[in-house]
């Protein structure tokens, strides 16, 4: 067709090497930068007609995350700053997998499928992140774009969670809030500034807060914004680019993963800390106590603070509303038994991906949603939204009060996908309102001890799970096998998972005692190295 013609020119400068197959994982494509030329220039393609598709800006996030620094990856944003549609994974996988001379072929059918006129207009927004390949990747992206005769607008450096928060303002013509970096600080600062106004003086010691930025484009911004803080937060900042790795021993998933601090982070007893990942997307706290015991409070305890802090609000408000917690297997036991048992809140389990706990979310007046690896946030009905509206306006006294606690909360929320920054911000301001420290945090309920251990496979795909990923259904004795190891131990509970990224299966494992939870963790990943084809020597006895 002579409207691909720019699109075959352009393919030809990011060809795809013959048989290379790669898989839409959980958070896109992520795999060696050195790979990924031509997916990032299809994904150009495909954001563009998705544009013309949805007739709505759509975002390209060129970003690896959590992984190494020479791994780069692509996420597509939908309109209203979501993860893709499940429907357009599989023609972004389709895409990226046609050989060079069916492209035009695939690109073709999903215009068919999809009823594609193209003659309307597609717009893009496209973000990066820090790494060294991410400049180059994003061209690539952009050639993809222009290739369609689609606009596009680069917006450079920016967290992943800020190029979600830019694509929906855009989408809602400014409903949500100004489209660019400076409106996303303006928005979340003030929303800050209005929540922690009237908490009673506190210290400098009060105040401080250490953030590890993994050495990523969570650390840049969040330096852009410590100056306008005026006070309110004081920000120690470590791991920020300035010399160290991206995510290498630092960031949110190595705290999580490792259960200690990262490396370059001057920790004194008792002082509060966090870690972001390499994109700005997730974040966990910890702290150390007098004995030298490392503390983490992870996404649980960070649903768990957010989701008690609005309840008690609605409940101060009069306000009647369905609100539920969504979790995924990875939710500590002893999260998810408070939240029911002693909050009385809904407990909805979900697989992982937080596109799949997004969707439940959805369902509620307030879905507070958080994987336990720090990744998630908090969306508000569109109901409940106006219900505060009508109580900041017509109320006053208490009432007017906690209604306008309400709505600074959701302002500072950024309901499109977890925000390493907006989520700090929001723990931060609980803590000053409530009068807690990080200790007081943490002794709401106890975890049970936990392990993580990954076991590589010459084929992730082996492994099928059902009931949210919490058992497997194949390769057969599996399930079986976790079970009989899990009876063994006491208040034990173990899953796995194929990996969305990578040919590794996820092996999760709780306890009564970490030795029993580390014993637990390596008893199912020899049974699944030998079930599952493990690769590269069984895993080592701990």
């Amino acid at each position: 067709m002579a409207q691909f013609e720019e699109v075959s020119k352009k393919s030809e400068l990011h060809p795809k090497p013959v048989g290379m197959v790669q898989q839409y994982g959980t958070a896109g494509f992520r795999t060696h930068a050195d790979h990924l030329d031509h997916v990032m220039f299809r994904m150009g393609l495909l954001a563009a007609l998705r544009s013309r598709n949805t007739k709505a800006t759509i975002g390209v996030m060129v970003t690896a995350s959590h992984n190494p620094e020479e791994d780069n990856g692509v996420k597509l944003i939908d309109p209203m700053g979501e993860m893709l549609t499940p429907v357009w994974e599989v023609y972004a996988t389709r895409l990226v997998n046609a050989e060079q001379d069916h492209l035009l072929t695939v690109l073709e059918d999903v215009i068919e499928k999809e009823s594609i006129d193209l003659t309307q207009e597609a717009h893009v927004f496209v973000g990066k992140d820090t790494r060294s390949s991410s400049a180059r990747l994003s061209e690539a992206v952009l050639d993809g774009v222009t290739a369609l005769r689609g606009h596009s607008k680069d917006y450079g450096l920016v967290t992943t969670p800020q190029l979600h928060y830019m694509v929906c303002c855009c989408n809602t013509r400014g409903e949500y809030g100004q489209a660019s970096v400076e409106g996303y600080y303006r928005k979340l600062l003030q929303a800050f500034a209005e929540l922690t106004k009237h908490v009673p003086n506190r210290t400098d010691d009060q105040k401080c807060l250490l953030v590890d930025g993994a050495n990523g484009i969570g650390a840049l911004k969040l330096r852009e914004m410590v100056p306008r803080l005026q006070g309110e937060l004081l920000v120690s900042l470590f791991c920020d680019g300035t010399s160290g790795k991206l995510n290498h021993q630092c960031g949110a998933d190595f705290v999580k993963v490792q259960q200690k601090s990262p490396k370059g982070i001057d920790m004194k007893a008792g002082d509060r800390c966090c870690s972001f990942d390499g994109d700005g997307d997730r974040i966990v706290y910890y702290y150390s106590d007098a004995e030298g015991h490392f503390h983490l409070l992870d996404g649980d305890k960070i649903a768990t603070l957010i989701s008690t802090f609005l309840k008690e609000l609605l409940t101060q408000a009069g306000l009647d509303l369905k609100m539920a917690v969504v979790q995924t297997a990875y939710a500590n036991g002893s999260s998810t038994r408070y939240l029911q048992d002693t909050m009385k809140l809904i407990v909805k389990c979900t697989k992982t991906g937080v596109k799949h706990l997004h969707h439940v979310a959805q369902e509620f007046d307030i879905g507070v949603y958080f994987e336990a690896n720090g990744h998630g946030t908090v969306l508000f009905s569109k109901v409940l939204e106006e219900k505060i509206r009508r109580l900041c306006k017509d109320s006053d006294g208490e009432r007017r009060r906690v209604a306008t606690l309400l709505k600074n909360s959701v302002d500072l929320i950024n309901q499109t996908v977890g925000d390493a920054i907006s989520d700090m911000l929001l723990i931060e301001a609980i803590l000053a309102i409530r009068g807690m420290t990080v200790q007081q945090w943490d002794a709401i309920y106890t975890d049970l001890p936990n392990r993580q251990l990954k076991v590589k496979v010459s084929d992730r795909r082996v492994i099928e799970t059902t009931d949210a990923e919490r058992k497997t259904v194949s390769p057969a004795g599996l399930q079986e096998a976790i079970d009989g190891l899990v009876e063994k131990h006491r208040q034990g509970r173990s899953f796995v998972r194929p990996s969305g990224t990578e040919d590794v299966v996820r092996v999760y494992a709780e306890a009564e005692t970490q030795e029993s939870a580390d014993a637990l963790a390596h008893e199912v990943s020899l049974v699944v190295y030998r079930l599952a084809g493990g690769v590269g020597g069984e895993p080592k006895p701990l």
